[in-house]
């Protein structure tokens, strides 16, 4: 099937990056999906199945070099085999991105050059405000505008005090309610849905994802599984990242649950998820102050007196904690990757003055 590529979101500044590429020929695609270096391309004659050159697989130092759902690619394409080969990936404009599961310190692209992120949670057990939070903080450093979308509402009896719990965590966040079982809310959805723009569904497994997808399209394209019961908690409905383009307009990039969401380089996001918190440290006597023990912390007397709850302290803490541990794992991780750049340099060279 043939794309308009304006429908993908195709503008003038994503013209601008691939210029000097096109005059060399290159055309232009959107990933779609990633199956372990083999990846869906939508572009203008039609869906590609796209590998990336020898050349770049050379020159890529990190995981995020390789392309990701939702990127922008320059690609030679082979159309009477329905196969393309990608030869760079176009600056992106956004990244949602968390470590990589495990022990291996490496940043893994979720999504790409996305407009906004629909942080979906469930109305029912799964409800948890600290997960909220650490959502809001990748988000808010991904360059994309959070929504939190509240899905199940017909499982939940306490609706606008949730809504309330979670004002306290997300400040100017918009907050929509949503019930699959009874039609209702979805509406509040329409105006993020235009076209060229592109939308990141972000949630836990079972948070009810696939079901707004489906929503959306207006049909079942994606499988929903019931829920376990004790924990509200469902099996991983989508198994890989796709990118869905709606018959109405705009673009969804479903996501499978996460189970694990741990932070990456969100400094800046940290600031402003905790904006509360954040302020309230300006005006403790000392500029260092640790919130402890120390005298004039203004930080902890708003947990004294009830303006600043003591869970959501703990969980700045944790996320404060969590950010350093990680910058100094990446400077490592930097100072390895420079030592074995410059020993490539080093073998280039010697097998140049050998011949």
């Amino acid at each position: 099937m043939k794309l308009n590529l304006e429908i993908l979101g195709l503008n003038e500044e994503i013209l601008d990056k691939a210029k000097e590429y096109l005059t060399e020929g290159y055309e232009l695609g959107r990933v779609a999906q990633e199956h372990k270096r083999l990846y869906r391309l939508f572009t203008e004659k039609g869906d590609m199945l796209a590998e990336v050159s020898g050349k770049m697989r050379h020159l890529a130092e990190e995981r995020q070099d390789f392309p990701a759902v939702g990127d922008w690619v320059v690609c030679s394409i082979r159309a009477e085999e329905g196969k393309a080969t990608i030869h760079a990936v176009l600056p992106r404009k956004s990244k949602f991105s968390r470590k990589t599961a495990g022990l291996t310190t490496e940043e893994q692209i979720v999504a790409a050059n996305i407009d906004t992120i629909f942080l979906v949670n469930a109305l029912n057990l799964d409800f948890n405000l600290r997960r909220i939070e650490r959502y809001l903080l990748l988000s808010w450093d991904s360059g994309a505008n959070p929504v939190i979308i509240l899905s199940k509402a017909d499982l939940c009896d306490d609706v606008e005090e949730k809504i309330a719990e979670l004002e306290t965590v997300a400040f100017g966040v918009p907050i929509h309610v949503v019930s699959a079982i009874n039609n209702e809310g979805f509406e509040q959805l329409s105006p993020y849905l235009k076209e060229g723009k592109t939308i990141a569904l972000l949630g836990s497994s079972g948070a009810g994802k696939s079901t707004i997808t489906n929503w959306l399209y207006g049909e079942e394209i994606q499988r929903v599984n019931d829920i376990r019961e004790g924990d509200d908690r469902g099996k991983h409905t989508t198994t890989h990242r796709e990118l869905i383009v709606l018959p109405q307009g705009g673009i969804l990039i479903d996501t499978p649950g996460m189970r694990e969401l741990q932070l990456w380089n969100n400094a800046d996001g940290l600031e402003t998820s905790f904006e509360d918190i954040e302020e309230l440290a300006k005006e403790c006597f000392f500029n260092d102050c640790q919130h402890q023990n120390e005298p004039g912390c203004v930080v902890k007397q708003a947990i004294h007196d009830g303006s600043l709850e003591q869970s959501r302290f703990d969980s700045y803490k944790k996320l404060q904690r969590e950010l350093a541990y990680l910058e100094r794992k990446n400077d490592q991780r930097a100072k390895l990757a420079e030592k074995e750049k410059w020993k490539k340099i080093s073998q280039t060279q010697k097998k140049h003055y050998q011949r």
